[in-house]
Parts: structure tokens; sequence; C-alpha cells
């Protein structure tokens, strides 16, 4: 077999078969074939595409190409759940305690964050003392005891994804459903789930800018969840606007917390709500509006946030910073970005704000950048509010003030204000299933 020969097959609009994906993924991950040809063939998937049978192949063999992971010791069923990113998104510190709290364990590996979009190990790792890199005796350990453990990537974690992405990032093929949803997907079937629930964005702070393009992109990975043994489901939700208020590391913890005692901003907790609920159905306690009903249950009970307080205590945190947010480390400077005229808030450029939060010192240029876990954005106002001239539209935390002007231009960009209100956007727009796609 030459790689040549699958270049060449690919480009021509044919269909490769799971042995040629299986040998260009074991060579891509080797360093045998070399990143001229990988980035030839990657190129040939972004213009010809992939059927749903050479995707699925291409997931499974990225999945194995390192470690999988077995959860089979730990009792009962594992359910995880995966975003595809987005600004102000925190919703795994408030649903992952909720879920395991009702019984379902969740062994979840995550991420950091680069460019505009957070990373969930980040925030976790803004509480003092709490510690992700934990090997896998005490990880499940953790997950049996408590029920839930959010630890970071595993770095024998799918290494066919991380040498694929490198090369896609400096390509311009990122942009494929294909390539999009084996990336995602090897890294959940990797991290040994039992059903999956995924959490895909749309809107001008999401990769899909469109609903229709991430309904494409959800109904792709799970067809490949299904096809891998796994109960999968995704939900389609909006990201035109940052998700809840703060955009930042201790400021996105913070308001987990708050969630979960009952006075979270009202889009995220009806997000959390419906996302515990989710992986609850698939995991079989109950139809849908049951298990929404058990998930606000236990955010009125302060069920879900003893269970996180739990989490964060057996990995080595300072619980103290949950029970009182004042706590946690402060930045040097805050201040007020006020409106410069009267109308609404008709619409903002997600993608941007995050930026702008990036700026000040929450987010990493690059993967080596260090983070200010207490600078970020406090949003007063969001789309569809009534503003007027001299209002604060947010606070900006930053301990440079050689940060503040930078990020103040970009999130000006970032919002219009006009005279009449907008239409109103629905937060959860879609829900993907094995049997087909129901539109909100």
């Amino acid at each position: 077999m030459r790689m040549y020969d699958i270049i060449a097959k690919k480009r021509d609009g044919g269909e490769l078969t799971p042995e040629e994906i299986s040998f260009f993924v074991r060579g891509c991950t080797s360093g045998d074939i070399p990143d001229y040809q990988t980035s030839a063939l990657l190129m040939a998937i972004v213009l010809k595409g992939m059927t749903n049978a050479e995707t699925a192949a291409l997931t499974e063999n990225m999945a194995a190409s390192g470690e999988m992971a077995d959860l089979s010791s730990i009792p009962g069923v594992k359910a995880d759940k995966h975003s595809t990113g987005g600004v102000g998104d925190k919703t795994t510190l408030v649903v992952a305690p909720i879920v395991a709290s009702l019984g379902v364990k969740v062994a979840k590996m995550s991420g950091r964050g680069l460019g505009y979009t957070g990373g969930t190990a980040d925030k976790l790792e803004s509480i003092p003392g709490m510690r992700l890199t934990i090997g896998r005796d005490e990880f499940f350990d953790i997950v049996r005891r408590v029920g839930v453990s959010l630890i970071t990537q595993s770095g024998n974690l799918v290494p066919a994804d991380k040498k694929l992405y490198a090369l896609r990032d400096v390509t311009a093929t990122v942009e494929s459903i294909p390539l999009i949803a084996s990336s995602v997907m090897s890294k959940k079937i990797a991290a040994g789930a039992d059903c999956i629930l995924l959490d895909v964005k749309a809107g001008s702070g999401a990769f899909m800018k469109t609903t229709d393009d991430a309904v494409r992109l959800a109904e792709t990975m799970v067809a490949i969840g299904e096809h891998a043994g796994r109960r999968t489901a995704a939900l389609i939700t909006d990201m035109s606007c940052p998700l809840g208020n703060a955009v930042g590391n201790s400021l996105e913890v913070r308001e987990a917390c708050d969630t979960l005692r009952g006075r979270g901003p009202a889009d995220l907790t009806e997000l959390c709500v419906e996302l515990s609920a989710g992986m609850l159905h698939l995991a079989g306690k109950g139809d849908l509006q049951t298990c929404r009903d058990m998930a606000a249950a236990q955010i009125k009970n302060g069920a879900g946030f003893a269970k996180l307080k739990e989490m964060v205590s057996a990995q080595g945190g300072d619980t103290s910073v949950l029970e009182d947010g004042e706590k946690f480390p402060k930045a040097k400077i805050c201040r007020e970005i006020t409106a410069d005229a009267d109308g609404y808030l008709y619409s903002m450029n997600t993608e941007k704000i995050g930026i702008s939060s990036m700026l000040l010192g929450a987010g990493r240029r690059t993967k080596d950048d260090p983070i200010d876990y207490s600078a970020g954005i406090l949003l007063r106002k969001k789309t569809g509010d009534r503003v007027h001239k001299g209002e604060p539209l947010a606070v900006f935390h930053t301990s440079s003030e050689e940060k503040f002007a930078e990020a103040e231009q970009v999130f000006r960009q970032a919002l219009e204000i006009r005279p009449e209100a907008p239409q109103k956007t629905r937060l959860i727009q879609a829900r993907v299933t094995k049997d087909g796609v129901e539109r909100f």
C-alpha cells in the first residue's frame, strides 16, 4: 500500500477502504508517513469529503492510536459530555456534579483553552490546590467514591489526533465536518464512557456559524458514537452571545457555584438543566421531562453543589472559595465599560468578546502562554437588553494596565446598539439522536 495512491484516490473522489484508512493513521502517528503527504490527504478530504463509513473508520483508528480507557472496573453507567467550545461555557462545572449526584458516574478528561474559547481544565485550576494531573488508579478511585472526577487529558490519549490537528491548524484544513467529528469523537470513544452527550454550538462565538451546519456536524458525531456502541445524542445550542455573565476562569467558577446554588443566570441554568437531563436520559434514568425535574431538584436541594465540593476536596482543592467566591485571588484592576449611546444591545460578536477576555489575560494566544486566573469580563448587559448612554455594559478584570486599552477596543467592536430590539434567539435550537433531528 502506498500513501501516494491513497492521496490520489481521495483527490479523485474515491471512497477509502478501512485498510487504507488504518494504514494512513498508523503511518501518520508513527511518523512513517511524512507531514507533506499527510497534509495532502487532509486537503483532499476537505475538498472531496468522506462517507459515514470512512469517517467512522477514521475515528475508530484514531481512538485506537494510543491509550483506551477501560472504565469497566467502575460500577454503574458512565456518562460523558462534550462542548464544541464557546465563550462563558462553564456547563461541565455544573452538569457533571448534578449528574453524579443522581448516581451516574462521570469520569471526564477535559482540555485547556486556546484562543478565544476557555478550557474546563483552566477554570478548575483557578481553584487553589486543585489537582488535575492524576494517575489512572487515583482517578478511578475518586470516580468510584465520589461519582465524578475531572482531570486533564492523558498524554497518550489519541496521539493521532494531536498530530493531525497540529497539521490541520497550519494547512487551512480545520474546516471539514469529517475531520472535526473524528477529532472530537476519537477522544470521547477513547475516554471509555457508555454514553455521550454532545453540546454543539452555533453562532458568532462557535466554529459552526449556522444551525444547519451545527446539525450536520452533530448528525455525523452521533452516527460515529452509535457505530462505536456508545449511546449518543446532541443538543444544538446558541452561542450568538456569551453563556451566562462571566467570561474568565475564576469568574466562571464563581458563576457555576451560584448556578448550583440556585442563583445563576437564567440562560446558564436552563442549559445546564437540559444537558444534565440529556445525560441522565442516555444513562437510563427516565424520560427527558423526568430527568429535567430530577436535575432541577438537585439545584434546589443543594445536592449538586455538595457533589462539586466533594470532588474538589478529593482532588486537593480549597472548597472555601466555592462557598465564598470573595476568597478567590482578585484582579488588580476592575474597571467598568459604559455604553456610548441609548438603545438596545442588538447583537454581540461572541468571538470578539472571547478575544477581549483573552487580551485581559484570561486566555492563551499560544499553548504555552501563562493564564491570569483572576482576569476576565463580567457582563452587565446582553443581547436584547435596553441600554442608556453611560450605563455599565461590563466590568473588566485584569492585572495589567497595558492590556486594558486593546481589550476595550475589541470589546466595543463586538457590540451593536440600535434603536430597535432584536428578535429573541432560542437557547436550545435542536436535538439530534440516532432517530433523527428535532428542531425547536
